[in-house]
């Protein structure tokens, strides 16, 4: 789960990204929206085998702070020069199971698709407090502090609705 070719849903479709561009900073980005710890190798050239369907983001060029890759500057969604010999993959520290959701926890749907990625906060004292944890592929996944702050905490607290 913490390695591969990296894809993005968009309005319920899946589609890779495009190696020009994506480095380090991009590496880890997809690896803390993952839950998945630090970035350890950023491949290209289908290095993890090309798709075969949409090719959603081209030359993406994160700072490493975004909370999601899609966030990065990018050329527009579906605009790619691109083949699938030439589609990204990650390799990140942390490939850890993730916890169990207990059905008392909040949760809110986030990005493009509805089905790919929640979030919720765990182990609180109510709705607005406790550890910050994503849904992806089936699993839940805790978020790392590395590089958090406020703006990210406020990120959160907007999706959860608490202000």
């Amino acid at each position: 789960r913490c390695s591969g070719r990296v894809e993005v849903s968009r309005e319920g479709k899946w589609g890779t990204v495009c190696d020009d561009h994506f480095d380090m900073n991009s590496g880890s980005v997809v690896c803390r929206q993952l839950g998945c710890g630090q970035v350890v190798s950023v491949l290209g050239w289908s290095y993890f085998g090309g798709g075969s369907e949409n090719i959603h983001l081209d030359d993406v060029q994160c700072r490493g702070t975004e909370s999601y890759l899609w966030d990065c500057p990018h050329s527009g969604w579906n605009t790619h020069n691109c083949e699938h010999n030439e589609d990204v993959g990650v390799i990140c520290s942390d490939p850890s199971s993730a916890p169990t959701p207990s059905p008392a926890e909040t949760e809110t749907t986030l990005g493009e698709d509805a089905s790919a990625l929640s979030l919720r906060l765990a182990d609180g004292d109510g709705r607005c407090s406790g550890r910050v944890e994503l849904y992806y592929e089936g699993s839940w996944g805790t978020v790392c502090d590395d590089g958090w702050g406020l703006a990210e905490a406020n990120v959160v607290c907007r999706r959860m609705g608490c202000g």
